[in-house]
């Protein structure tokens, strides 16, 4: 597909500076960027590349005066990274929006529900009284199990496996490998050495506007639901254990572990590698280093932490200074146990 700046302009609600006429084909990264191709420029770390860059269109801030000439025609909005995350969606609907019917090889129950301009691609199951929503997409070769509720306009990819009961809401996203309501971590140790498996008979629900990256597991409750809330973001390699409630609008890095009952509150930003303990509580706001070891409830809404014990994050960054002075602390404190000692001799 080909637009001109001036179609692009119009749908981003931005002003043209240049040829409003030049076409482009494809979206690239500015410091890789050819003739025929469309860039942005958010980061000023990359205005460098704004000047060689071989982009016909390139969309910055309004607000933004180049400091040399810039051989390709500029288009200002608002907020240029915003508005190229716009062009990537309607890019991203336009390549998806081939995909549709029900593909040869594919397994429907009859009870199960099937919305209109649904799309299941080849090897899927659908098991009993399923229910899909309109517009949803089910990528060859995913499981969906007996009576799960798949909202409209929802994506599951290649591989997905959603156990039975579980309930995916409208617009949500959940990308291969992925694993929705297996069994939570429970076992009981039977006095003999050995354990005894805890029936998992609770369900997961993930509301509207979640998205689920590659190979994240999110287990189901052992009685009732685990929560994920709308508009939540998992990145790929998570572990939510079972009966977790995650509110609205957090945001979890790859290769957090998240325990069982712990409630995460709304607006969270947590960091890459962190390990939450069970049954605690972290506030509404709260931002969390990577590698963070989280093992008591955080109550004071909005604010940051960092390390291993959790501390207050400029505190941690103070911490951090003095753990890189210890063996110099050290070799002071003995000299100054020898100074004592030769005073008390």
């Amino acid at each position: 597909m080909q637009l001109t700046a001036h179609q692009i302009g119009i749908l981003l609600e931005g002003t043209v500076d240049g040829n409003p006429d030049v076409a482009v084909n494809q979206l690239s990264k500015i410091e890789d960027a050819q003739k025929g191709s469309l860039s942005f420029l958010s980061n000023t770390k990359y205005e460098q590349y704004l000047y060689t860059s071989g982009a016909s269109i390139i969309i910055v801030n309004e607000d933004f005066t180049p400091s040399q000439a810039v051989a390709a025609t500029l288009i200002r909005v608002k907020n240029s990274y915003s508005a190229f995350s716009i062009l990537l969606e309607k890019y991203d609907e336009m390549i998806k929006s081939n995909k549709s019917g029900i593909e040869q090889f594919s397994y429907i129950h009859p009870t199960a529900k099937i919305g209109k301009d649904v799309y299941i691609g080849s090897f899927a199951y659908i098991g009993p009284d399923v229910k899909i929503g309109d517009g949803s997409k089910i990528y060859p070769n995913t499981y969906v199990a007996d009576n799960v509720t798949i909202g409209k306009g929802v994506t599951l990819y290649a591989g997905v496996k959603v156990y039975f009961n579980c309930q995916i809401g409208d617009k949500s996203i959940i990308h291969s490998g992925a694993i929705i309501g297996a069994d939570g971590f429970g076992f009981s140790p039977d006095g003999e050495g050995s354990y005894r498996k805890i029936s998992q008979i609770g369900n997961v629900i993930l509301e509207e506007n979640v998205e689920v990256g590659s190979n994240t597991a999110i287990d189901r409750a052992t009685m009732g639901s685990t929560i994920i809330r709308k508009g939540v973001k998992l990145d790929n390699l998570i572990q939510v254990a079972h009966n977790v409630e995650i509110g609205a609008n957090t945001v979890i890095a790859a290769q957090t572990g998240i325990s069982g009952s712990t409630k995460i509150g709304d607006n969270c930003v947590i960091g890459g590698q962190a390990g939450v303990v069970g049954h605690i509580t972290i506030a509404n706001g709260s931002n969390i280093g990577a590698k963070s070891g989280i093992n008591n409830s955080i109550k004071i809404e909005n604010k940051s932490w960092n390390g291993v014990p959790l501390a207050p994050y400029r505190d941690s960054l103070k911490i951090q200074v003095v753990m890189k002075r210890l063996p110099e602390l050290e070799a002071k404190v003995l000299e100054l146990e020898k100074i004592i000692k030769n005073l008390i001799k």
